[in-house]
């Protein structure tokens, strides 16, 4: 998918409908003159729904629909009759994604199944009519409650791609190579650093028609943690993850060094992320005999599978391919559980990102209280 193409973080401004008002009618007709009240409930307003679809990749279809607006419930009417409810709003997004509260960074929910249904904003309740407030001592009461107000209220959507296996590493390691040759995706390759600008997924086949979900993320540096290269951005891609495959080339000066700088730039962004199940593979080991890779071996950090491989020769692929296999079917490893920090607005701001783009905070004003209302107030009841 082209970068420009990939959208994983959109801020929208969201408001609910507003409930329709109760009715204080009073029924007459030729044959009655005081037939007493009849007035009827208003509607509710609509919701705005937040729909799990496993039909979006990413969040692009919001990068210019950033107003969602939800229908106003009708007022009631005479013979009790209701108002209808207000159009709820289905905003469709890709399973993975996660909702924070744009002003005060607080996490909101989660989407991860396909049809998975949240009420992001609730519409607000119809009033009752006069015909609710009748009694033996006020038989015509001439007031009625007026709809609950609309609300409002501005979230950022972070998409975080679901996939079994993670790929770490630094700039041309081999990471969008290897994806390519275990699966049918194409991702950018070349010759210079951070060719990958996006995530890239691509499906894994593996014996007896079973498959995994392989996710490349751009490339990590030292000091990623602290602005450089591309940051921590996409970081964020595999939390979800079963299992993270680092992946450090066999030319590497000090492969101990490179992992620990990986290892330390994932503590920075996520302690959460030191807890799940490493495997380090060594890439371009097509250029090593096996003198050199016996001495290698001396040399790997400690506590942790590692497997050679070489995506041009095919060298340690099938290898590999099963100790992934093997690792994302343990239960340990099958249940992934992410603590949603709160965001920093703060530093958000800062971004000057056309996808990041932020909305004024005094662009919209609040809907006025209801207690102005003259009747009955919801609080009264």
């Amino acid at each position: 998918m082209a970068s420009s193409n990939f959208v994983d973080y959109v801020k929208i401004f969201c408001r609910s409908g507003k409930g329709g008002a109760g009715s204080k009618h009073l029924y007459r007709d030729k044959l009655t003159q005081k037939g007493g009240p009849d007035g009827g409930d208003g509607g509710r307003g609509g919701h705005v729904i937040l729909r799990g679809s496993k039909n979006h990749w990413t969040l692009i279809h919001l990068k210019y629909a950033r107003h969602i607006y939800a229908g106003d419930g009708g007022d009631g009417s005479q013979s009790r009759s209701f108002g209808k409810e207000g159009e709820d709003r289905v905003i469709e997004v890709p399973c993975g994604t996660v909702v924070y509260d744009a002003e005060t960074g607080e996490f909101i929910c989660d989407i991860t199944h396909d049809g998975e249904e949240v009420i992001l904003i609730k519409g607000g309740r119809g009033g009752q009519g006069n015909w609710h407030f009748r009694t033996a001592t006020n038989q015509t009461p001439r007031f009625a409650q007026p709809g609950e107000p609309s609300i409002e209220k501005t979230v950022i959507l972070q998409l975080k791609v679901l996939a079994d296996v993670g790929l770490v590493g630094f700039p041309n390691a081999g990471k969008s190579t290897l994806l390519s040759v275990v699966s049918a995706a194409k991702p950018e390759i070349a010759d210079y650093p951070f060719t990958t600008l996006v995530p890239n997924l691509g499906i894994v086949s593996y014996r007896g028609n079973k498959s995994f979900v392989m996710a490349d993320i751009p490339g990590i540096i030292e000091g990623a943690s602290e602005g450089r290269g591309l940051g921590l951005r996409f970081l964020r891609h595999i939390e979800r993850n079963s299992i993270l495959l680092f992946m450090i080339p066999a030319d590497t000066a000090d492969v101990t060094h490179e992992y620990n700088v990986l290892l330390n730039e994932l503590k920075q962004y996520n302690p959460e992320l030191i807890d799940k199940q490493r495997i380090l593979a060594i890439t371009k080991c097509d250029m090593l005999d096996e003198e050199l890779i016996a001495a290698l071996k001396k040399e790997l950090p400690k506590g942790i599978e590692t497997v050679f491989i070489s995506s041009v020769s095919g060298m340690g692929i099938t290898e590999l391919k099963d100790l992934i296999w093997t690792e994302i079917n343990k239960e340990s490893n099958k249940i992934v559980e992410i603590t949603h920090r709160p965001m920093q607005i703060v530093a958000l701001d800062d971004k000057s990102d056309e996808d990041e783009e932020m909305f004024e905070d005094d662009f919209y004003e609040e809907d006025d209280d209801i207690s102005k209302y003259k009747g009955i107030g919801w609080d009264e009841l």
